[in-house]
C-alpha cells in the first residue's frame, strides 16, 4: 500500500494579516481660505506596512491617499461653514484603523474683492532636526486684509500649510543625508499668494554609517533666450568629475559629460529649451563617482523660461 504524505519542509501559507494600523494622531485641520482646509497628520505604524490614508469630513470619505502623504487640501467649501475632519489608517490586507480624533476648523467670510496678495515672507531659517525633519522660521508678512496661512515649499511642489499667524514649520518626512531647498508664501482669505520669500537650503545628518554627503553645491540655474544655463561645484569625490547627470522635474533629461579633463572649480552647462515663456522647471544634477555609481542629488533650483 503506497501513503503519500506532505513534504514536512514545505513551507506553508503567510499568516493571514488581520491586524489594523494604528490610529493617525496629530491631527489638524487649518482654514486657509473661505474654501479650503489643510488637514495634516502624524502616520500611523502597522504590524507590516501602512499603505495608504482616508480623509473623512462629516464621516463621509473625501479622499483616499497613499502612504508618503501626510497632509491634503480640501477644497470646494461653502465660505464661513464648520466642517470636522477624520483620519483613518489601512493596510494592503484592506485593514482600516479606527478613526482619529475628530478637529474641526470654519472656513473663513468670502471676500471676492481682494484681489491684493500679501507680502512675501522675509528672512526664512531653516534648522535640521535631525536625520529626518527640518524648522523653518520667518518674518510675518503684511496683507491690506489679514494673511490667513503660509505655505512652505519644497522647490515648486507645496509640502507644509502653517495658520497665518505662525512664524514657525516643522517639516517632516525628509531623507537622510539630503540636500533641500525651500521657500514660504502668504496666502489671504481670497486666495491670493505672495511671491516666494527667500529660499533657504539644507542637508538633513546622514544616516549612521553613511559615507559622505556627495551632491554638487552651489547650482544656479538662469534662464535667457530660449536656453537655460546651469553653474555649479562638482563634489569632492578624490578624482576628477567627468559625469553629472541632469535631471528636470525629476526625471533624467541628459547627462553632462566633459570631453576633456573636467574644470576644477565651477562647472557651466546651457542647454536650449523649446517650451513658451513662463514654463517652470526644476533642476537637479549628481555626479557619477569613481566607483561609477550615481552620488547625492543637489538641492533643487527653480527656473522660469523665459
Amino acid at each position: 500500500m503506497l501513503t503519500l504524505s506532505a513534504c514536512s519542509g514545505a513551507p506553508g501559507p503567510p499568516p493571514e494579516d488581520t491586524v489594523a494600523p494604528t490610529v493617525p494622531t496629530g491631527v489638524t485641520a487649518t482654514a486657509g481660505s473661505a474654501s479650503t482646509v489643510h488637514v495634516m497628520w502624524s502616520a500611523a505604524t502597522d504590524d507590516r506596512a501602512v499603505t495608504g490614508y482616508a480623509v473623512y469630513r462629516e464621516g463621509r470619505k473625501i479622499k483616499d491617499l497613499p502612504a508618503t502623504t501626510l497632509m491634503t487640501d480640501v477644497v470646494g467649501l461653502a465660505p464661513a461653514t464648520r466642517h470636522a475632519f477624520t483620519v483613518r489608517a489601512r493596510d494592503a490586507a484592506g485593514n482600516a484603523s479606527p478613526p482619529s480624533a475628530t478637529v474641526t476648523a470654519t472656513t473663513l467670510p468670502a471676500d471676492t474683492e481682494d484681489r491684493t496678495p500679501p507680502t512675501a515672507p522675509r528672512t526664512l531659517r531653516a534648522i535640521a532636526d535631525g536625520s529626518r525633519a527640518a524648522t523653518l522660521t520667518w518674518t510675518p508678512s503684511r496683507d491690506d486684509t489679514r494673511v490667513t496661512a503660509y505655505d512652505v515649499y519644497q522647490a515648486d511642489t507645496r509640502i507644509h500649510s502653517a495658520p497665518g499667524t505662525a512664524t514657525t514649520a516643522h517639516v517632516t518626512g525628509l531623507r537622510p543625508g539630503t540636500a533641500y531647498a525651500f521657500t514660504v508664501r502668504a496666502r489671504d482669505a481670497a486666495e491670493n499668494s505672495s511671491p516666494d520669500g527667500p529660499r533657504v537650503e539644507l542637508t538633513t545628518a546622514p544616516a549612521p554609517g553613511a559615507p559622505p554627503n556627495t551632491a554638487p553645491e552651489e547650482l544656479t540655474a538662469m534662464a535667457a533666450g530660449g536656453e537655460i544655463t546651469l553653474t555649479w561645484t562638482p563634489p569632492d569625490t578624490g578624482a576628477p568629475v567627468t559625469h553629472h547627470q541632469l535631471h528636470l522635474n525629476g526625471r533624467l533629461a541628459t547627462t553632462i559629460v566633459w570631453g576633456t579633463t573636467p574644470p576644477p572649480a565651477r562647472a557651466t552647462y546651457t542647454f536650449p529649451v523649446q517650451d513658451p515663456p513662463g514654463t517652470r522647471y526644476t533642476v537637479t544634477l549628481r555626479a557619477q563617482l569613481p566607483d561609477g555609481t550615481w552620488g547625492d542629488f543637489s538641492a533643487p533650483r527653480v527656473v522660469v523660461v523665459r
